[in-house]
């Protein structure tokens, strides 16, 4: 059986999106939903990361994680995963 999820508030599977409001302790800061922890994870150690964290919305998180004129960590193509 397949199941999608694409929309935060599709029931019954919408809470496995990025988007779904579930925040998460990690890294010793927490996160307003796993697209911020997600996004900022292409700038780690940086401001733009720390903004990220603290967008208002996973769609702002989204936003700021794609400004192509941010530089993207050295690794982020071998250590990202999708």
């Amino acid at each position: 059986m397949t199941i999608y999820f694409y929309g935060a508030d599709e029931v019954p599977y919408g809470c496995f999106s990025n988007f779904s409001d579930h925040g998460l302790d990690l890294d010793g800061c927490w996160w307003a939903t796993s697209e911020h922890y997600f996004q900022a994870q292409k700038f780690i150690g940086t401001r733009h990361a720390d903004l990220i964290r603290r967008a208002r919305t996973p769609l702002r998180a989204a936003e700021l994680g794609r400004d192509p004129s941010k530089p993207l960590r050295r690794d982020w193509e071998r250590v990202r995963t999708t």
